[in-house]
């Protein structure tokens, strides 16, 4: 039986999440039998004790591996021949950044599987923290816009969330955020600062998990329908209130010869369809951000309607919670990921310029690119909740066949993106991209 590595996570200081917690590494070892080796951390969200009193090994390292699992993307140098590791690798678009890894992990002759193609027969992502990045996210958020509306001289019942990296559990994130809701229901929303409307765009797990934070507020929902003459304020009837809708893309993308929306052919063919979008943003106060994109979709938000919003000052959009996080993507004015440590920007429209914090003219952004490390143990356990039923079939498989003869179940072994040093036929594609970026040779012992 191959033995299981849980990898330390170095590649943002405040990273805590582990891919497997200790309840689920104990079934392993003790139901499966497989050994499990803990790399020691000094901030992981769970101790040492713990993985230790579960049957796990803590070391220094890795060396004595077979599968190691991680979190976020592992550095150049650190891949040995024969070792299959399982990680968010981010390069399936040729992300630039991540081609030096892709190249170094295939020099290295090892194995790649990564999370985000571990798909359904749908195409839905089995293993995934999406939910907890729209918990976090909106929690955010709401901390953003109470914030925002502080520092332009509005008091409002938001002022008393904060952000979710500051909570020591989600319960107590969401004890903040039913009391701010109270407060609305008592004494509704200070008279310059009402109504408000959120929208949510998407509806997979990110949005879900957002609209999971929206349920705990007071919070009247309407239907797109109720927006798409372009008059949504108008239907806003009561100023001391919170008003939601959810948009997905069969609101807002219109097929050019008049055909009924069909999601499959959007995916597919994104060139036959127009954007329907501005309209439905133009009342909206706090606009949550949870679609997939990738260059061959439109931009919800443009600079270009900014700054004309702007100069006809007709700029209602307060606050965008960006939680997908593509810069210069679906929300163009994300002009940068931000980190836990400082993660709200103040995007000028007028000037395209951004100033971190929440003063200044323009619209503030909140745009973390690992929102679920907010809350590091309900996500972990329920990403390891996921994960761990597959483990005993990737500590069985000889990972030393040929890629054809590889016996894996087809989730998984779709998901493997490099075998033994060379891609797979579905991500050959890759090969293209490799040139791409820049390292310097690695150095392996």
């Amino acid at each position: 039986m191959k033995t299981i590595g849980i990898r330390h996570e170095d590649k943002y200081a405040p990273e805590r999440r582990t891919p497997l917690v200790p309840a689920d590494v104990r079934v392993l070892t003790g139901q499966h039998g497989i050994p499990v080796m803990v790399e020691s951390s000094p901030k992981r969200i769970f101790t040492h004790e713990e993985f230790e009193a579960a049957g796990a090994v803590v070391a220094g390292g890795l060396t004595g591996c077979d599968i190691i699992l991680g979190v976020k993307e592992m550095p150049v140098g650190y891949f040995r021949s024969g070792k299959v590791y399982v990680y968010f690798s981010h390069v399936i678009k040729g992300q630039p950044q991540n081609m030096p890894m892709l190249r170094d992990l295939m020099d290295a002759g090892a194995t790649l599987i990564d999370y985000e193609r571990i798909l359904d027969a749908q195409g839905r992502r089995l293993i995934f923290f999406g939910r907890h990045a729209g918990i976090a996210g909106m929690i955010n958020t709401l901390w953003t816009l109470g914030q925002r509306l502080k520092a332009l001289g509005q008091p409002n019942p938001f002022e008393k969330v904060r952000q979710a990296a500051t909570y020591d559990s989600l319960d107590e994130a969401k004890s903040d955020i039913r009391a701010a809701g109270e407060e609305l229901l008592s004494h509704g929303l200070p008279e310059d600062t009402g109504p408000l409307l959120f929208a949510v765009t998407g509806d997979g797990n990110v949005a879900q998990g957002a609209l999971e934070i929206m349920d705990l507020l007071p919070a009247v929902s309407i239907p797109p329908s109720q927006l798409a003459g372009g008059n949504g304020r108008e239907q806003l009837a009561d100023p001391g209130k919170l008003y939601l809708v959810n948009l997905v893309p069969a609101d807002y993308m219109v097929h050019r010869e008049g055909r009924s929306f069909d999601l499959a052919d959007y995916i597919a063919h994104p060139e036959l369809y127009d954007l329907r979008f501005e309209h439905f943003l133009e009342p909206v106060d706090v606009l949550v951000n949870g679609i997939y994109w990738d260059e061959r979709y439109p931009r919800l938000v443009t600079r270009k309607w900014l700054r004309d919003r702007h100069e006809r000052k007709a700029l209602r959009l307060r606050v965008i919670g960006d939680i997908t996080c593509d810069p210069e993507g679906s929300v163009e004015c994300t002009v940068k990921a931000t980190g836990i440590e400082d993660p709200v920007f103040v995007f000028d429209p007028a000037s395209g310029n951004h100033v971190m914090g929440f003063e200044g003219p323009g619209v503030a952004v909140m745009a973390v690119d690992i929102l679920p490390s907010e809350l590091p143990r309900e996500s972990s356990e329920h990403f390891s909740r996921l994960l761990s039923p597959w483990v005993p079939v990737l500590a069985g498989a000889d990972f030393t066949e040929s890629f054809d003869a590889l016996q894996l179940p087809h989730e998984l072994k779709r998901a493997v993106i490099v075998h033994n040093g060379r891609l797979t036929p579905d991500y050959a594609y890759l090969e293209q991209h490799l040139g791409n970026g820049t390292s310097e040779p690695a150095d392996r012992p």
